[in-house]
Protein backbone atom coordinates (compact mmCIF):
# COMPACT_ATOMS: atom_id res chain seq x y z
CA UNK A 1 0.00 0.00 0.00
CA UNK A 2 1.34 3.44 -0.89
CA UNK A 3 2.27 5.73 2.01
CA UNK A 4 2.00 9.09 0.23
CA UNK A 5 -1.19 11.00 0.83
CA UNK A 6 -2.58 14.48 1.39
CA UNK A 7 -2.51 15.92 4.91
CA UNK A 8 -4.37 18.96 6.28
CA UNK A 9 -2.56 20.70 9.16
CA UNK A 10 -4.61 23.11 11.29
CA UNK A 11 -2.59 24.98 13.93
CA UNK A 12 -2.54 28.62 15.02
CA UNK A 13 1.20 28.50 15.83
CA UNK A 14 3.31 29.31 12.77
CA UNK A 15 6.40 27.48 14.03
CA UNK A 16 4.34 24.29 14.58
CA UNK A 17 2.89 24.51 11.08
CA UNK A 18 6.38 24.90 9.61
CA UNK A 19 7.75 21.94 11.59
CA UNK A 20 4.92 19.64 10.51
CA UNK A 21 5.09 20.89 6.93
CA UNK A 22 8.82 20.13 6.66
CA UNK A 23 8.52 16.76 8.43
CA UNK A 24 5.60 15.46 6.34
CA UNK A 25 6.79 16.86 3.01
CA UNK A 26 10.12 15.11 3.49
CA UNK A 27 8.21 11.83 3.85
CA UNK A 28 6.43 12.39 0.54
CA UNK A 29 3.08 13.66 1.78
CA UNK A 30 1.26 16.58 0.18
CA UNK A 31 0.59 19.12 2.92
CA UNK A 32 -1.89 22.02 3.13
CA UNK A 33 -1.65 24.45 6.06
CA UNK A 34 -4.37 26.38 7.87
CA UNK A 35 -3.74 29.00 10.59
CA UNK A 36 -7.19 28.64 12.18
CA UNK A 37 -10.01 26.20 12.59
CA UNK A 38 -12.27 28.17 10.27
CA UNK A 39 -9.61 28.29 7.53
CA UNK A 40 -9.04 24.55 7.85
CA UNK A 41 -12.76 23.80 7.54
CA UNK A 42 -12.95 25.83 4.33
CA UNK A 43 -10.01 23.88 2.88
CA UNK A 44 -11.67 20.56 3.83
CA UNK A 45 -14.86 21.59 2.02
CA UNK A 46 -13.04 22.13 -1.27
CA UNK A 47 -10.15 19.64 -1.12
CA UNK A 48 -10.18 15.92 -0.23
CA UNK A 49 -7.57 14.84 2.35
CA UNK A 50 -6.32 11.50 3.58
CA UNK A 51 -5.80 12.74 7.16
CA UNK A 52 -5.93 15.92 9.24
CA UNK A 53 -3.72 17.11 12.10
CA UNK A 54 -5.55 19.56 14.34
CA UNK A 55 -4.25 21.55 17.33
CA UNK A 56 -6.59 21.10 20.27
CA UNK A 57 -6.13 24.58 21.78
CA UNK A 58 -6.82 27.33 19.25
CA UNK A 59 -8.60 30.70 19.53
CA UNK A 60 -11.97 30.98 17.86
CA UNK A 61 -12.93 27.57 16.50
CA UNK A 62 -10.97 25.23 18.79
CA UNK A 63 -9.82 21.68 18.05
CA UNK A 64 -12.96 19.91 19.33
CA UNK A 65 -15.24 22.16 17.30
CA UNK A 66 -13.01 21.73 14.24
CA UNK A 67 -13.17 17.93 14.72
CA UNK A 68 -16.97 17.99 14.69
CA UNK A 69 -17.06 20.12 11.53
CA UNK A 70 -14.50 17.93 9.75
CA UNK A 71 -16.56 14.81 10.56
CA UNK A 72 -19.65 16.48 9.13
CA UNK A 73 -17.76 17.07 5.88
CA UNK A 74 -16.14 13.62 5.77
CA UNK A 75 -17.03 11.16 8.53
CA UNK A 76 -14.25 8.76 7.48
CA UNK A 77 -11.45 11.36 7.60
CA UNK A 78 -8.88 10.33 10.26
CA UNK A 79 -8.28 13.35 12.52
CA UNK A 80 -5.15 13.44 14.71
CA UNK A 81 -5.24 15.85 17.67
CA UNK A 82 -2.11 17.68 18.90
CA UNK A 83 -2.22 18.70 22.53
CA UNK A 84 -0.05 19.77 25.44
CA UNK A 85 0.57 17.09 28.06
CA UNK A 86 -1.73 18.87 30.52
CA UNK A 87 -4.68 18.51 28.12
CA UNK A 88 -4.45 14.75 27.56
CA UNK A 89 -7.89 14.22 29.13
CA UNK A 90 -9.38 16.59 26.56
CA UNK A 91 -7.59 14.70 23.79
CA UNK A 92 -9.06 11.43 25.04
CA UNK A 93 -12.46 13.09 25.02
CA UNK A 94 -11.79 14.06 21.39
CA UNK A 95 -11.10 10.39 20.55
CA UNK A 96 -14.44 9.44 22.07
CA UNK A 97 -15.99 11.94 19.65
CA UNK A 98 -14.33 10.29 16.68
CA UNK A 99 -10.69 11.47 16.56
CA UNK A 100 -8.29 8.86 15.17
CA UNK A 101 -5.43 9.43 17.66
CA UNK A 102 -3.51 12.17 19.47
CA UNK A 103 0.11 13.20 20.09
CA UNK A 104 1.40 15.39 22.89
CA UNK A 105 3.73 18.37 22.62
CA UNK A 106 6.66 18.32 22.56
CA UNK A 107 6.50 15.32 20.24
CA UNK A 108 9.09 13.09 18.61
CA UNK A 109 9.17 13.17 14.82
CA UNK A 110 9.00 9.38 14.54
CA UNK A 111 5.94 9.31 16.77
CA UNK A 112 4.08 11.75 14.52
CA UNK A 113 5.10 9.87 11.37
CA UNK A 114 3.87 6.53 12.73
CA UNK A 115 0.48 7.97 13.69
CA UNK A 116 0.10 9.75 10.35
CA UNK A 117 1.12 6.64 8.40
CA UNK A 118 -1.44 4.53 10.29
CA UNK A 119 -4.14 7.11 9.67
CA UNK A 120 -3.42 7.37 5.94
CA UNK A 121 -3.24 3.60 5.53
CA UNK A 122 -6.59 3.16 7.25
CA UNK A 123 -8.09 5.87 5.08
CA UNK A 124 -6.80 4.29 1.89
CA UNK A 125 -7.85 0.80 2.98
CA UNK A 126 -11.39 2.00 3.69
CA UNK A 127 -11.46 3.75 0.31
CA UNK A 128 -10.33 0.55 -1.42
CA UNK A 129 -12.96 -1.49 0.44
CA UNK A 130 -15.66 1.02 -0.47
CA UNK A 131 -14.64 0.91 -4.12
CA UNK A 132 -14.64 -2.89 -4.02
CA UNK A 133 -18.11 -2.98 -2.46
CA UNK A 134 -19.37 -0.62 -5.13
CA UNK A 135 -17.92 -2.91 -7.78
CA UNK A 136 -19.67 -5.88 -6.20
CA UNK A 137 -22.96 -4.00 -6.05
CA UNK A 138 -22.56 -3.12 -9.72
CA UNK A 139 -21.93 -6.76 -10.56
CA UNK A 140 -24.70 -7.71 -8.10
CA UNK A 141 -24.60 -11.43 -8.64
CA UNK A 142 -21.12 -12.46 -9.76
CA UNK A 143 -18.16 -11.76 -7.50
CA UNK A 144 -14.85 -13.16 -8.72
CA UNK A 145 -16.69 -16.01 -10.44
CA UNK A 146 -18.78 -16.81 -7.34
CA UNK A 147 -22.48 -16.67 -8.20
CA UNK A 148 -25.00 -15.61 -5.56
CA UNK A 149 -27.16 -12.83 -4.19
CA UNK A 150 -28.57 -14.56 -1.12
CA UNK A 151 -27.86 -13.05 2.33
CA UNK A 152 -25.57 -16.00 3.12
CA UNK A 153 -23.42 -15.31 0.05
CA UNK A 154 -23.35 -11.57 0.71
CA UNK A 155 -21.82 -12.42 4.09
CA UNK A 156 -19.17 -14.49 2.30
CA UNK A 157 -18.43 -11.62 -0.11
CA UNK A 158 -18.04 -9.17 2.78
CA UNK A 159 -15.66 -11.52 4.60
CA UNK A 160 -13.55 -11.84 1.44
CA UNK A 161 -13.36 -8.04 1.16
CA UNK A 162 -12.35 -7.65 4.81
CA UNK A 163 -9.85 -10.52 4.88
CA UNK A 164 -8.17 -10.14 1.49
CA UNK A 165 -5.91 -7.11 2.24
CA UNK A 166 -4.33 -8.75 5.31
CA UNK A 167 -1.62 -11.40 5.41
CA UNK A 168 -3.54 -13.49 7.95
CA UNK A 169 -4.05 -17.20 7.45
CA UNK A 170 -7.58 -18.08 6.31
CA UNK A 171 -9.55 -21.30 6.76
CA UNK A 172 -12.44 -21.93 4.35
CA UNK A 173 -14.94 -24.55 5.51
CA UNK A 174 -17.89 -26.11 3.74
CA UNK A 175 -19.15 -29.26 2.08
CA UNK A 176 -17.58 -30.71 -1.03
CA UNK A 177 -18.64 -28.94 -4.20
CA UNK A 178 -19.53 -25.59 -2.62
CA UNK A 179 -16.72 -23.67 -4.36
CA UNK A 180 -14.03 -23.29 -1.70
CA UNK A 181 -11.24 -22.88 -4.25
CA UNK A 182 -13.16 -20.06 -5.93
CA UNK A 183 -13.27 -18.26 -2.58
CA UNK A 184 -9.54 -18.81 -2.11
CA UNK A 185 -8.82 -17.38 -5.55
CA UNK A 186 -11.06 -14.39 -4.82
CA UNK A 187 -9.12 -13.68 -1.61
CA UNK A 188 -5.84 -13.79 -3.51
CA UNK A 189 -7.18 -11.68 -6.39
CA UNK A 190 -8.25 -8.89 -4.02
CA UNK A 191 -5.08 -8.94 -1.93
CA UNK A 192 -1.81 -7.01 -2.35
CA UNK A 193 -0.34 -10.33 -3.62
CA UNK A 194 -2.66 -10.48 -6.63
CA UNK A 195 0.17 -9.99 -9.13
CA UNK A 196 2.14 -12.93 -7.67
CA UNK A 197 1.55 -16.69 -7.85
CA UNK A 198 -1.51 -18.51 -6.53
CA UNK A 199 -0.46 -22.12 -5.95
CA UNK A 200 -2.88 -24.98 -5.20
CA UNK A 201 -1.83 -28.03 -3.19
CA UNK A 202 -4.12 -31.09 -3.40
CA UNK A 203 -3.35 -32.24 0.12
CA UNK A 204 -5.01 -35.63 0.03
CA UNK A 205 -3.66 -36.97 -3.25
CA UNK A 206 0.03 -37.46 -2.38
CA UNK A 207 1.93 -39.80 -0.02
CA UNK A 208 3.82 -38.03 2.82
CA UNK A 209 7.33 -38.06 1.29
CA UNK A 210 6.13 -36.92 -2.10
CA UNK A 211 3.92 -34.25 -0.50
CA UNK A 212 6.88 -32.81 1.43
CA UNK A 213 9.08 -32.90 -1.66
CA UNK A 214 6.32 -31.18 -3.62
CA UNK A 215 5.88 -28.51 -0.96
CA UNK A 216 9.44 -27.82 0.13
CA UNK A 217 11.58 -29.33 -2.62
CA UNK A 218 14.48 -31.71 -2.01
CA UNK A 219 18.25 -31.88 -2.19
CA UNK A 220 20.17 -34.29 -4.38
CA UNK A 221 20.19 -37.78 -2.86
CA UNK A 222 17.29 -37.06 -0.45
CA UNK A 223 15.63 -40.28 -1.60
CA UNK A 224 15.98 -42.91 -4.28
CA UNK A 225 15.61 -41.20 -7.62
CA UNK A 226 16.51 -37.71 -6.35
CA UNK A 227 19.37 -37.30 -8.79
CA UNK A 228 19.21 -33.52 -8.80
CA UNK A 229 17.96 -30.84 -6.38
CA UNK A 230 14.48 -29.45 -6.87
CA UNK A 231 12.54 -26.44 -5.57
CA UNK A 232 9.03 -26.88 -4.18
CA UNK A 233 5.69 -25.12 -4.35
CA UNK A 234 6.59 -22.88 -1.40
CA UNK A 235 9.37 -21.39 -3.55
CA UNK A 236 6.91 -20.85 -6.37
CA UNK A 237 4.39 -19.20 -4.02
CA UNK A 238 6.94 -16.81 -2.46
CA UNK A 239 5.36 -13.33 -2.13
CA UNK A 240 2.09 -14.93 -3.28
CA UNK A 241 -0.54 -17.30 -1.85
CA UNK A 242 -0.61 -21.05 -1.39
CA UNK A 243 -3.95 -22.87 -1.14
CA UNK A 244 -4.18 -26.19 0.70
CA UNK A 245 -7.25 -28.04 -0.52
CA UNK A 246 -8.53 -30.52 2.09
CA UNK A 247 -5.96 -29.55 4.70
CA UNK A 248 -7.30 -32.24 7.06
CA UNK A 249 -5.69 -34.95 4.92
CA UNK A 250 -2.12 -33.77 5.51
CA UNK A 251 -0.06 -36.27 7.59
CA UNK A 252 0.91 -35.22 11.13
CA UNK A 253 4.63 -35.06 10.31
CA UNK A 254 4.00 -32.69 7.43
CA UNK A 255 1.62 -30.66 9.62
CA UNK A 256 4.54 -29.86 11.95
CA UNK A 257 6.60 -28.53 9.04
CA UNK A 258 3.68 -26.51 7.72
CA UNK A 259 3.24 -24.97 11.18
CA UNK A 260 6.84 -23.79 11.00
CA UNK A 261 6.16 -22.12 7.65
CA UNK A 262 3.22 -20.24 9.18
CA UNK A 263 4.98 -19.26 12.42
CA UNK A 264 8.57 -18.67 11.32
CA UNK A 265 8.12 -18.10 7.57
CA UNK A 266 10.85 -20.64 6.88
CA UNK A 267 11.35 -24.29 5.90
CA UNK A 268 14.01 -26.84 5.01
CA UNK A 269 14.11 -28.93 1.87
CA UNK A 270 13.60 -32.67 2.15
CA UNK A 271 16.98 -34.14 3.06
CA UNK A 272 18.54 -30.68 3.50
CA UNK A 273 19.89 -28.70 6.46
CA UNK A 274 19.68 -25.17 5.12
CA UNK A 275 16.87 -22.93 6.40
CA UNK A 276 15.06 -21.08 3.61
CA UNK A 277 13.02 -17.95 4.27
CA UNK A 278 9.70 -17.56 2.46
CA UNK A 279 6.82 -15.07 2.44
CA UNK A 280 3.59 -16.89 1.58
CA UNK A 281 -0.02 -16.31 2.51
CA UNK A 282 -1.63 -19.58 3.64
CA UNK A 283 -5.23 -20.26 2.63
CA UNK A 284 -6.64 -23.66 3.61
CA UNK A 285 -9.93 -25.44 2.97
CA UNK A 286 -11.64 -28.47 4.45
CA UNK A 287 -14.98 -30.25 4.26
CA UNK A 288 -14.46 -32.03 7.58
CA UNK A 289 -14.58 -30.90 11.20
CA UNK A 290 -10.96 -30.14 12.12
CA UNK A 291 -11.88 -29.89 15.81
CA UNK A 292 -13.05 -33.50 15.67
CA UNK A 293 -9.79 -34.50 13.97
CA UNK A 294 -7.90 -32.69 16.76
CA UNK A 295 -9.89 -34.66 19.36
CA UNK A 296 -9.06 -37.90 17.53
CA UNK A 297 -5.34 -37.02 17.45
CA UNK A 298 -5.29 -36.80 13.64
CA UNK A 299 -4.70 -33.06 13.43
CA UNK A 300 -2.36 -30.83 15.43
CA UNK A 301 -4.16 -28.49 17.80
CA UNK A 302 -1.56 -25.75 17.42
CA UNK A 303 -1.86 -25.89 13.62
CA UNK A 304 -5.65 -25.74 13.87
CA UNK A 305 -5.52 -22.49 15.82
CA UNK A 306 -2.91 -21.06 13.45
CA UNK A 307 -5.17 -21.82 10.50
CA UNK A 308 -8.30 -20.58 12.26
CA UNK A 309 -7.25 -16.91 12.42
CA UNK A 310 -9.99 -15.97 9.95
CA UNK A 311 -12.67 -18.52 9.10
CA UNK A 312 -15.07 -18.34 6.14
CA UNK A 313 -17.97 -20.78 6.04
CA UNK A 314 -19.31 -21.49 2.57
CA UNK A 315 -22.96 -22.60 2.88
CA UNK A 316 -24.24 -25.63 0.95
CA UNK A 317 -26.64 -25.02 -1.91
CA UNK A 318 -29.65 -26.26 0.08
CA UNK A 319 -29.10 -23.34 2.50
CA UNK A 320 -29.20 -20.72 -0.28
CA UNK A 321 -31.87 -22.03 -2.64
CA UNK A 322 -32.66 -18.53 -3.91
CA UNK A 323 -29.33 -18.72 -5.76
CA UNK A 324 -30.21 -21.90 -7.67
CA UNK A 325 -32.06 -20.28 -10.65
CA UNK A 326 -29.20 -17.81 -11.11
CA UNK A 327 -26.57 -20.55 -10.95
CA UNK A 328 -28.56 -22.72 -13.36
CA UNK A 329 -28.76 -19.83 -15.84
CA UNK A 330 -25.01 -19.20 -15.49
CA UNK A 331 -24.18 -22.82 -16.29
CA UNK A 332 -26.76 -22.90 -19.07
CA UNK A 333 -25.05 -19.98 -20.81
CA UNK A 334 -21.61 -21.50 -20.22
CA UNK A 335 -22.40 -24.90 -21.73
CA UNK A 336 -24.56 -23.42 -24.49
CA UNK A 337 -21.46 -21.59 -25.72
CA UNK A 338 -19.24 -24.66 -25.36
CA UNK A 339 -21.68 -26.85 -27.31
CA UNK A 340 -22.57 -24.20 -29.89
CA UNK A 341 -26.25 -24.22 -28.90
CA UNK A 342 -27.16 -20.55 -28.47
CA UNK A 343 -30.53 -19.38 -27.19
CA UNK A 344 -31.29 -22.29 -24.85
CA UNK A 345 -33.64 -21.70 -21.95
CA UNK A 346 -34.98 -23.64 -18.98
CA UNK A 347 -38.71 -24.12 -18.62
CA UNK A 348 -40.42 -22.95 -15.43
CA UNK A 349 -41.10 -26.59 -14.50
CA UNK A 350 -37.41 -27.46 -14.84
CA UNK A 351 -36.39 -24.49 -12.68
CA UNK A 352 -38.90 -25.53 -10.01
CA UNK A 353 -37.47 -29.05 -9.96
CA UNK A 354 -33.93 -27.72 -9.62
CA UNK A 355 -34.96 -25.38 -6.81
CA UNK A 356 -36.81 -28.06 -4.85
CA UNK A 357 -33.88 -30.49 -4.89
CA UNK A 358 -31.39 -30.40 -1.99
CA UNK A 359 -28.19 -30.94 -4.05
CA UNK A 360 -26.00 -33.14 -1.82
CA UNK A 361 -23.21 -32.55 -4.37
CA UNK A 362 -23.80 -28.79 -4.17
CA UNK A 363 -22.82 -26.43 -7.00
CA UNK A 364 -20.68 -29.07 -8.70
CA UNK A 365 -23.66 -31.44 -8.95
CA UNK A 366 -25.92 -28.67 -10.30
CA UNK A 367 -23.32 -27.81 -12.93
CA UNK A 368 -23.14 -31.44 -14.04
CA UNK A 369 -26.93 -31.66 -14.34
CA UNK A 370 -27.10 -28.53 -16.50
CA UNK A 371 -24.20 -29.68 -18.70
CA UNK A 372 -25.96 -33.02 -19.26
CA UNK A 373 -29.21 -31.28 -20.18
CA UNK A 374 -27.47 -28.98 -22.67
CA UNK A 375 -25.69 -31.87 -24.36
CA UNK A 376 -28.84 -34.00 -24.62
CA UNK A 377 -31.37 -31.37 -25.69
CA UNK A 378 -32.44 -31.27 -29.33
CA UNK A 379 -34.60 -28.19 -29.03
CA UNK A 380 -34.36 -24.65 -27.71
CA UNK A 381 -36.04 -25.40 -24.36
CA UNK A 382 -34.85 -27.64 -21.55
CA UNK A 383 -37.81 -29.14 -19.76
CA UNK A 384 -38.40 -31.56 -16.89
CA UNK A 385 -37.73 -34.57 -19.14
CA UNK A 386 -34.05 -33.60 -19.34
CA UNK A 387 -33.68 -33.32 -15.56
CA UNK A 388 -32.26 -36.60 -14.10
CA UNK A 389 -34.71 -38.93 -12.41
CA UNK A 390 -33.08 -38.66 -8.97
CA UNK A 391 -33.65 -34.88 -9.03
CA UNK A 392 -37.25 -35.19 -10.25
CA UNK A 393 -38.14 -37.83 -7.65
CA UNK A 394 -36.67 -36.04 -4.63
CA UNK A 395 -39.35 -35.89 -1.94
CA UNK A 396 -40.62 -32.39 -1.18
CA UNK A 397 -40.90 -32.47 2.60
CA UNK A 398 -42.12 -29.50 4.59
CA UNK A 399 -42.08 -29.27 8.37
CA UNK A 400 -45.73 -29.10 9.41
CA UNK A 401 -47.12 -26.32 11.56
CA UNK A 402 -48.39 -27.56 14.91
CA UNK A 403 -51.14 -26.16 17.07
CA UNK A 404 -50.29 -26.77 20.72
CA UNK A 405 -53.38 -27.75 22.79
CA UNK A 406 -54.10 -26.03 26.14
CA UNK A 407 -52.84 -29.03 28.11
CA UNK A 408 -49.46 -28.84 26.36
CA UNK A 409 -47.58 -31.33 24.25
CA UNK A 410 -44.61 -33.66 24.51
CA UNK A 411 -41.73 -32.13 22.53
CA UNK A 412 -39.97 -35.50 22.35
CA UNK A 413 -43.03 -37.25 20.91
CA UNK A 414 -43.50 -34.56 18.25
CA UNK A 415 -39.88 -34.73 17.12
CA UNK A 416 -40.02 -38.53 17.08
CA UNK A 417 -43.19 -38.51 14.97
CA UNK A 418 -41.81 -36.01 12.46
CA UNK A 419 -38.48 -37.83 12.22
CA UNK A 420 -40.17 -41.19 11.66
CA UNK A 421 -42.49 -39.74 9.02
CA UNK A 422 -39.58 -38.09 7.21
CA UNK A 423 -37.71 -41.39 7.04
CA UNK A 424 -40.81 -43.23 5.79
CA UNK A 425 -41.52 -40.68 3.04
CA UNK A 426 -37.89 -40.57 1.96
CA UNK A 427 -37.69 -44.36 1.75
CA UNK A 428 -40.84 -44.34 -0.34
CA UNK A 429 -39.40 -41.71 -2.69
CA UNK A 430 -36.18 -43.73 -2.95
CA UNK A 431 -38.06 -46.89 -3.87
CA UNK A 432 -37.08 -48.50 -0.59
CA UNK A 433 -33.35 -48.26 -1.38
CA UNK A 434 -31.69 -47.27 1.89
CA UNK A 435 -28.50 -46.01 0.31
CA UNK A 436 -30.40 -43.59 -1.91
CA UNK A 437 -32.62 -42.51 1.00
CA UNK A 438 -29.50 -41.81 3.10
CA UNK A 439 -28.13 -39.63 0.29
CA UNK A 440 -31.38 -37.67 0.14
CA UNK A 441 -31.27 -37.13 3.91
CA UNK A 442 -27.53 -36.33 3.93
CA UNK A 443 -26.77 -38.98 6.56
CA UNK A 444 -24.69 -42.14 6.55
CA UNK A 445 -26.44 -45.37 5.45
CA UNK A 446 -25.51 -46.97 8.79
CA UNK A 447 -27.17 -44.09 10.65
CA UNK A 448 -30.34 -44.47 8.58
CA UNK A 449 -30.37 -48.22 9.19
CA UNK A 450 -30.15 -47.68 12.97
CA UNK A 451 -33.05 -45.19 12.82
CA UNK A 452 -35.14 -47.64 10.78
CA UNK A 453 -34.58 -50.28 13.46
CA UNK A 454 -35.22 -47.81 16.28
CA UNK A 455 -38.57 -46.71 14.82
CA UNK A 456 -39.41 -50.27 13.66
CA UNK A 457 -40.16 -49.10 10.14
CA UNK A 458 -41.25 -52.16 8.17
CA UNK A 459 -40.92 -52.94 4.45
CA UNK A 460 -43.31 -51.44 1.93
CA UNK A 461 -45.79 -53.93 0.46
CA UNK A 462 -46.91 -54.38 -3.10
CA UNK A 463 -50.59 -54.85 -3.79
CA UNK A 464 -50.13 -58.63 -4.00
CA UNK A 465 -48.78 -58.60 -0.45
CA UNK A 466 -45.10 -59.30 -1.26
CA UNK A 467 -42.26 -57.19 0.10
CA UNK A 468 -41.19 -54.48 -2.31
CA UNK A 469 -38.13 -53.61 -0.26
CA UNK A 470 -36.50 -54.97 2.85
CA UNK A 471 -34.66 -52.29 4.83
CA UNK A 472 -32.18 -54.62 6.48
CA UNK A 473 -34.47 -56.06 9.14
CA UNK A 474 -36.97 -58.87 9.59
CA UNK A 475 -40.61 -57.91 8.88
CA UNK A 476 -42.62 -57.40 12.06
CA UNK A 477 -45.45 -59.75 12.97
CA UNK A 478 -48.77 -58.54 11.69
CA UNK A 479 -50.10 -58.15 15.20
CA UNK A 480 -47.26 -56.03 16.50
CA UNK A 481 -48.51 -53.18 18.68
CA UNK A 482 -46.11 -50.76 16.95
CA UNK A 483 -46.78 -51.65 13.34
CA UNK A 484 -46.39 -48.81 10.89
CA UNK A 485 -49.34 -46.40 10.81
CA UNK A 486 -49.75 -43.16 8.89
CA UNK A 487 -48.82 -40.06 10.87
CA UNK A 488 -52.07 -38.39 11.88
CA UNK A 489 -51.20 -36.43 15.01
CA UNK A 490 -54.23 -37.15 17.20
CA UNK A 491 -53.56 -34.42 19.73
CA UNK A 492 -51.74 -32.23 17.18
CA UNK A 493 -53.40 -30.58 14.24
CA UNK A 494 -51.42 -29.99 11.08
CA UNK A 495 -52.25 -27.03 8.85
Amino acid sequence: MRRNGSILVIDDEEIMREILDALLTREGYQVRLAASGAEGIELARTTPFDAAIVDLMMPGLDGLAALEELRKIDEDLPVIMITAFASVETAISAMKRGAFDYVTKPFKNDEVLVVVRNAVERRQLKAENTALRQTIQAQQQNFAGIIGRSPRMKQVFNLIIQAAPSRSTILITGESGTGKELVARAIHAHSPRADRAFVTVNSGNLPPDLLESTLFGHVKGAFTGAVYPKKGLCDLADKGSIFFDEIGNIPLETQAKLLRVIQEREFMRLGGMETIKVDVRIIAATNCDLRELVSDGRFREDLYYRLHVISIYLPPLRERKEDIPMLAQHFLEKYSRENNKPGLELTAEAVDLLTDYDWPGNVRELENVIERAVVLTSGPRIGADLIPEHVRSAPPFHIPRFVVPPEGISFKEVITSVEKRLIEETLEAAGGVQKRAAELLHIKPTTLNEMIKRYEIGPRRKKNGSDETAPDREPKPAGSSRSRQPFTGSEITRE
